[in-house]
């Protein structure tokens, strides 16, 4: 049987104002608004399409009954992120993300789906949160005067020190 959206969401846990809250590295984000206010850079939860899987690895008679494990499946182009944010998403070389944009996580650490579920979307909201920010465009600079010089000095050291290795001339034995 798989999940539903709503069943996902609901066992998740919710802060005051009714948005998904989930704890990343001692702080909390919010997954959406039910009042369809979009936050730049927030995944929404009806972006996301979860599927319970069997997990891999050991775990004696159990695993082979019970789906914990989640897929997670965000399309990247029909999402409501600003195209600013889409665009270095998909220009990321993140081997999680396919070749038709979508991103698929995979969460099996733990023996329960709704922590499988949070560990998955805290995983993709660190993944946007990782383009949110644009890059720092760069600045040219130039060498100064001094730099110039002290640069060509070194040079012509290094070459005097070279040029002393080899043979003597004009010695005559």
């Amino acid at each position: 049987m798989t999940p539903t959206l709503a069943t996902a969401f609901a066992a998740l846990p919710q802060d005051g104002a009714g948005a998904l809250a989930l704890p990343v590295r001692g702080a909390r984000f919010a997954l959406g608004r039910p009042g369809g206010e979009t936050v730049r850079g927030v995944v929404q939860p009806h972006e996301v399409t979860f599927t319970a899987i069997r997990a891999q690895g050991a775990g004696g008679q159990n695993v082979n009954k019970v789906s914990s494990a989640i897929h997670l499946r965000f399309d990247i182009a029909q999402s409501s992120l600003p195209d600013d944010i889409k665009q270095r998403l998909l220009a990321l070389g993140d081997q999680r993300i396919t070749d038709a944009g979508v991103v698929v996580i995979k969460a099996q650490t733990t023996r329960s789906q709704e922590q499988n579920r949070a560990d998955a979307l805290e995983r993709l909201q660190g993944l946007v949160n990782s383009v949110a920010t644009p890059p720092k465009a760069r600045k040219a600079t130039r060498p100064s005067a001094s730099a110039k010089r002290k640069r060509v000095e070194g040079k012509v050291a290094r070459g005097d020190v070279k040029r002393l290795r080899g043979p003597v001339s004009g010695r005559d034995d």
